[in-house]
């Protein structure tokens, strides 16, 4: 997942987040939110709070979208 499509899906992106990342709050996504670069930010929480290298985070937020994304076109 690319910089340019996070940011256009953030909101839906951000509705996915609390099942599969628990340790992220509503106080660390308010702080996506407000960041420039959304990407940047939450890959960088993710490092965080979870112990991920930067590339393991990436990975991490492409396995989600695309989970998110056979889940939906399955339902279509």
């Amino acid at each position: 997942m690319n910089k340019t499509l996070f940011e256009e899906k953030w909101t839906v992106i951000r509705g996915q987040i609390n099942a599969k990342w628990s340790l992220m709050v509503e106080y660390d996504l308010l702080k996506v939110d407000k960041a420039e670069v959304k990407f940047d930010k939450f890959v960088t929480m993710l490092q965080t709070k979870y112990g991920h290298t930067r590339q393991k985070a990436k990975e991490e937020v492409a396995k989600l979208w695309a989970e998110y994304e056979a889940k939906n076109k399955s339902k279509a």
